[in-house]
């Protein structure tokens, strides 16, 4: 049994941080509003805390989840950051989705105070993480990543470093920039099936079981076919990441023309009261377009 904390109860966070509970590892949580964190014990018993640093005092490993940069940095630096909290020798495992500028800034603070850090940002929506089947695609130190791979597969299906500290954000802009593709082109077959007077059901039915078959269309086609697009990643959060991808393909030279065009479609779907709208939403944009 290990002493763990978690930082950021969101819709990936909570239910990660609750895994890791009922493997028998003692948790004390922390969340920016502390009604969450007051929920998550009542369900999981552990402990929570007022502030990063209190959650991790004495903890073997840290693990974070929360928005953006500026969050990520909140939580991580100052007087009252989970950085201050945590003794030598012990581990901190970032599961958000950042740039790699601030990733190199807390592998560079975290090696000055002695902590380990592995940046281990996860794929799979919170389907996955409620399930415990994310993949997780880390970079930093081996001997880092050896410590905590343990832990990460409570919660993954697949948990692998790739390289070096940043590589796990690179690979994960990689998904991102193969999901938006994807998502825009089972949007525009499904609008073009509803054009052609074709049943959708039947259409995904079959195609799903040859080359056009993917993750998307298996768990998202019925609901996009619906109009319902409640049922995971926030196109918000998705701009946010694809911001991140763009900028990062113009420091190294990388061409995106779908993806910056998919991104602007996401705008689109934003500008229609969508921002909180699951990724497939992409496809009320085709129909409002007629």
């Amino acid at each position: 049994m290990a002493k763990l904390a978690f930082l950021g109860l969101g819709v990936m966070g909570y239910p990660m941080a609750g895994h890791l509970a009922a493997a028998d590892h003692e948790v004390c949580v922390y969340n920016r509003t502390t009604s969450k964190a007051e929920a998550w014990v009542a369900q999981h018993d552990g402990a929570f805390a007022t502030a990063p640093r209190e959650a991790a005092e004495g903890a073997d490993f840290v693990m974070a989840c929360v928005g953006n940069d500026d969050d990520l940095r909140e939580v991580c630096l100052g007087p009252d950051g989970a950085f201050a909290g945590m003794a030598k020798g012990a581990t901190f495992v970032d599961h958000t989705t950042v740039s790699a500028a601030v990733t190199a800034e807390l592998y560079a603070a975290a090696n000055e105070a002695g902590i380990a850090f592995v940046d281990a940002p996860v794929s799979g929506g919170q389907a996955g993480a409620e399930n415990g089947q994310l993949s997780i695609m880390c970079g930093g130190d081996q001997p880092a990543y050896d410590a905590a791979e343990p832990i990460m597969q409570i919660y993954a299906k697949l948990c692998r470093r790739i390289g070096a500290s940043g590589a796990g954000q690179m690979t994960k802009m990689c998904n991102q920039i193969a999901i938006a593709g994807l998502v825009q082109g089972l949007s525009e077959a499904l609008h073009f099936a509803e054009k052609a007077g074709l049943d959708g059901a039947s259409v995904v039915e079959v195609i799903s079981q040859g080359a056009a078959g993917s993750w998307q269309m298996a768990n998202r086609s019925e609901t996009m076919l619906d109009g319902h697009f409640d049922h995971g990643f926030a196109v918000d959060w998705m701009r946010k990441d694809l911001g991140i991808c763009l900028k990062t393909a113009d420091e190294n030279g990388a061409s995106l023309p779908v993806t910056a065009l998919v991104d602007q479609f996401y705008k689109d779907v934003q500008k229609m009261g969508g921002g909180r709208w699951d990724t497939s939403s992409l496809i009320a944009r085709l129909r409002q377009m007629g």
